[in-house]
C-alpha cells in the first residue's frame, strides 16, 4: 500500500508506519532534463538506496504537487517533505535568501557556490531554519539572461514599457524596475503561454531553463544581460525532519550534496554550450556591455540595505573575495 507523506501527516503515523512504508513527496517546477529535475530523481534514488529502502522519495516535477509557493506552505505545515524550490519564491518565506540576488553580484558560477558553501550559507540556512524549513543543499539555478520579441537588448533603455515576466521574487522585480521595464511576477508553469499569447513580451531566465522549457519557440531575441544569480534551494519541512534518526538525518543531507555537486556541474556544462542550441533554433543573441546596466541597478543594493545591511555587505564582500580566488 502506497502512502504519501500528507496521509501519514494527517494521522500523526509517520512512527507507526512499518519502515520499508515511509514514502515521501519532493516538489519542484522543472521540466524533464532540467539539471533541477535531473539531480531530484538523483537524489530520491540515493536516499531510497542508502536506507535499503526504508525511505522512499516520490518525486513531483513541473508543478506536479503544486507551485513552488504552495510547496514552502505545505512544508511548513509538515504535509510535505522536501522541495527543490526557487530562489524567488522561498525568498517571500525567508527574506534573507533573496541576497543571493543582488544585481551583478556574481560573475561565474563557481563563484557562487563559493560564496553558498561558506559562512553565508550558513547564515542563510539559519533564517530559513527559523521559519521552519532546512536548508539540505544549495543547488544552482543559473546566471539570468533576458529574452523578448519586440528588439534586441543592448542597453537599458530597450528595455523601457517592454512586460517582462519575473518570479516571484522582489530583488527580480527591483531590477526590472530600476531598468525601466515593466515587470509582471508570474508562475514559471504559467509562462510559455503568457509568452505565446502576448500577454508579457520577455521574460529572463537562464540558457537552460529557456532550453529545457522550450520558451524559445516564443521567443525571438536573447540579449546576455547576466543581470542576476539564483539558486535552487533543496529545502525540508522541519516538522518532518525531526522525526529522522540523525543516521537518516546525514544519509539525507549527503545524498542533497552528492546531487547538488551534480546539479551544479549540468548547469556550468549547459551554460557553456546551449547558446548555439538556441541559435540552431533561430533565436538571436546579442552581447551586452554590463556596465550602463550596473549603474542603473546600483539603487537596488541602497534599497536591501536599508532592510538587511549587515548581511547585503557580509554578501558583497564574499562575493569580492571568491572572485579574487
Amino acid at each position: 500500500m502506497k502512502f504519501t507523506h500528507i496521509a501519514a501527516a494527517m494521522c500523526l503515523g509517520l512512527a507507526s508506519l512499518p519502515a520499508a512504508a515511509q514514502q515521501y513527496q519532493l516538489s519542484h517546477n522543472a521540466a524533464p532534463g532540467n539539471p533541477k529535475s535531473d539531480a531530484s530523481d538523483m537524489f530520491a534514488q540515493l536516499v531510497n538506496e542508502r536506507t535499503e529502502g526504508r525511505i522512499t522519495i516520490d518525486v513531483g516535477g513541473s508543478a506536479q504537487f503544486g507551485e513552488d509557493a504552495e510547496a514552502i506552505t505545505n512544508m511548513r505545515l509538515g504535509s510535505m517533505a522536501f522541495s527543490a524550490n526557487s530562489q524567488g519564491t522561498s525568498s517571500a518565506i525567508v527574506p534573507e535568501l533573496a541576497v543571493l540576488g543582488l544585481p551583478f553580484l556574481f560573475d561565474s558560477l563557481p563563484q557562487a557556490w563559493d560564496v553558498m558553501d561558506g559562512p553565508i550559507g550558513e547564515q542563510l540556512a539559519e533564517a530559513a531554519e527559523a521559519q521552519g524549513l532546512v536548508m539540505l543543499a544549495y543547488w544552482d539555478n543559473g546566471i539570468r539572461q533576458t529574452s523578448n520579441n519586440v528588439r534586441p537588448i543592448e542597453s537599458p533603455a530597450d528595455l523601457a514599457g517592454l512586460r517582462i515576466r519575473t518570479p516571484p521574487d522582489p530583488i527580480t522585480v527591483d531590477i526590472f524596475n530600476a531598468l525601466g521595464a515593466n515587470p509582471l511576477p508570474l508562475a514559471f508553469s504559467e509562462l510559455y503561454i503568457a509568452l505565446q499569447q502576448g500577454v508579457v513580451d520577455g521574460q529572463e531566465n537562464p540558457l537552460i531553463n529557456i532550453y529545457s522549457s522550450s520558451l524559445y519557440e516564443v521567443q525571438r531575441y536573447i540579449s546576455l544581460t547576466g543581470h542576476k544569480y539564483e539558486a535552487t534551494f533543496l529545502l525540508a519541512s522541519k516538522i518532518i525532519w525531526d522525526t529522522f534518526s540523525p543516521e537518516d538525518q546525514e544519509i539525507i543531507r549527503q545524498a542533497a550534496i552528492e546531487a547538488g555537486d551534480y546539479n551544479r556541474q549540468r548547469s556550468l556544462n549547459d551554460e557553456m554550450e546551449l547558446r548555439a542550441t538556441l541559435e540552431g533554433e533561430g533565436v538571436i543573441f546579442n552581447e551586452v556591455d554590463s556596465a550602463p546596466f550596473q549603474e542603473a541597478t546600483q539603487a537596488v543594493y541602497d534599497q536591501w540595505r536599508q532592510q538587511f545591511p549587515d548581511l547585503v555587505d557580509a554578501i558583497v564582500e564574499a562575493a569580492a573575495a571568491a572572485r579574487t580566488e
